[in-house]
């Protein structure tokens, strides 16, 4: 037996030797990365702590320090996997399972992290930094409830989100999902350099991921980039076939585009019926499409305009304005609505809105034309008055006066209540001043360009209506007199001109 231990010792002793020489040399190259470590040079402390590896691949603690130097390099994915080697090789390595602990609840895995923390405060109850980061682990968990919660909510809720998220990965700074649940809501918000920001840094780490894909092209069909959003879905679907969101999205946008492209060829063949049927059924495709939706709403508008349908197209562009409050198209539109049923102090407001945001020699006159119309409107219209249009010839202006000054001469009401009487005596008045405007070009003219003649005494003159429907009717001193007809029924007159 001896004999044979001699043996045994003689065999072992290279081997002892080798490894003796390995660990030296293990040791040796930890305390440069060490070094370097401490300087902050962490990509070289990674590779000495590689070479203490390669040296010796079963010390738990230069798998320790790789991890820790791959956090630094914000390489938790890989910090991880030395992580896990560590404790594997001793499970009673605090500082691992803290490693661990840690690179899970980077990358958004908190009921791994916390798992990890808790093992390390069963080996030190009292360790503060295990009892913080399982703190950290139990509210990145409720962040995380609280998001899943709102976000199948929708509406405003997609604010709490990422405010939920924003909060999350502030414990979780490299989680993709958690990016991705924040970049989906910014861009559902309307936020979309956000959510392409997000997303896009993602794709500079990641290229293949589908939920990034998905947010690019999510932002680009929201803002009616239909055709790159397409592209963007179709990616997405070629990385990850079952991507659901990226189908769902790709379906509707060509949808969306083939109505509308559809609306716009009948509304072209002048088929306003048809365009409004398919800009209506565009408008049900997609709610949460903010930016087409509005040009389509504004598209009906202008159906609704050549439908002689103001009220509805009003409505319509009113909106796309909710929808859009920047969308000059739509403000523009409805203005021309307003002007059309002479609701002019709301088309002013319009292209008042419309003249700050494009000050262009355009809008300047739309602008100009509509505060005309709106003085002019402010005035006593002649026009109505006498019951007539404002393109009205010179004979339709005396055949209306005629009419009307006979229906409202003081003496048709003299057996009337003097509330009547008064108000005729108003309403005869108005049609001798009238009459005297319309009839006389040079104060036709002044009227027609917005001037208050009312105001001007001097284009009034000495104003008696009683005159003009003396001058008017003619007669021996202009004379004429309302007089009973007793073989009529009470209250008619007929008239009898002298």
């Amino acid at each position: 037996m001896a004999a044979v231990d001699i043996d045994m010792q003689t065999e072992l002793e290279p081997q002892i030797i080798i490894d003796a020489d390995m660990e030296r040399e293990a040791e040796g190259f930890k305390d440069q990365g060490n070094a370097f470590y401490v300087k902050k040079d962490y990509s070289e402390a990674f590779n000495y702590y590689t070479k203490a590896i390669d040296a010796c691949p079963k010390n738990a603690s230069y798998y320790g320090n790789r991890a820790a130097t791959l956090m630094m390099l914000c390489r938790f994915r890989e910090a991880l996997v030395d992580s896990q080697r560590a404790v594997r090789l001793d499970d009673c390595f605090m500082k691992g399972h803290l490693r661990e602990g840690k690179c899970h609840l980077s990358l958004g895995n908190a009921m791994a992290a916390s798992r990890c923390f808790q093992k390390v405060l069963e080996l030190e109850p009292s360790n503060s930094q295990a009892q913080q980061e399982h703190k950290n682990a139990t509210a990145v968990l409720e962040y995380e409830r609280m998001a899943e919660l709102d976000f199948e909510k929708r509406g405003i809720s997609e604010r709490h989100v990422v405010y939920s998220m924003d909060k999350a990965l502030g414990l979780a700074s490299t989680c993709h999902r958690f990016k991705i649940l924040k970049a989906e809501c910014l861009a559902l918000l309307g936020r979309y350099l956000e959510a392409q920001s997000v997303a896009s840094d993602i794709l500079r780490m990641d290229s293949t991921n589908g939920d990034a894909l998905y947010v690019r092209g999510l932002c680009l069909y929201y803002e009616d980039c239909i055709d790159k959003a397409v592209q963007f879905f179709v990616q997405a679907l070629r990385m990850a076939p079952d991507h659901e969101k990226s189908r769902l999205a790709c379906r509707n946008a060509k949808a969306l585009k083939a109505k509308k492209e559809e609306g716009n060829k009948v509304f072209k063949n002048s088929n306003f019926e048809a365009a409004y049927r398919l800009y209506s059924e565009a408008l049900a495709i997609d709610p949460n499409n903010i930016k087409t939706n509005a040009k389509l709403y504004c598209n009906r508008g202008t159906v609704g305009a050549k439908l002689n349908k103001p009220d509805q197209a009003i409505e319509d562009c009113t909106s796309a304005i909710k929808l859009d409050d920047t969308y000059i198209k739509a403000y523009l539109r409805r203005a021309q609505c307003y002007m059309d049923i002479e609701q002019y102090e709301e088309a002013v407001r319009d292209y008042e809105k419309v003249y700050q945001t494009e000050k262009t020699k355009e809008h300047k006159h739309l602008l100009k034309t509509a505060q005309l119309e709106l003085k002019k409107s402010k005035r006593k219209d002649y026009y109505k008055v006498l019951g007539v249009g404002k393109n009205a010839t010179e004979d339709e202006i005396k055949k209306a006066y005629r009419k009307r000054a006979l229906m409202h001469h003081p003496d048709r009401h003299s057996a009337a209540t003097p509330e009547v009487q008064k108000e005729e005596e108003k309403k005869f008045k108005e049609m001798g001043e009238a009459f005297t405007v319309l009839s006389d070009p040079k104060k036709k003219t002044r009227y027609d360009c917005g001037h208050d003649l009312e105001e001007d005494s001097n284009n009034m003159g000495d104003f008696n209506a009683n005159n003009i429907f003396k001058t008017f009717f003619g007669g021996p001193a202009g004379g004429f007199s309302f007089e009973s007809n007793h073989n009529q029924a009470p209250g008619n007159v007929f008239f009898q001109f002298g």
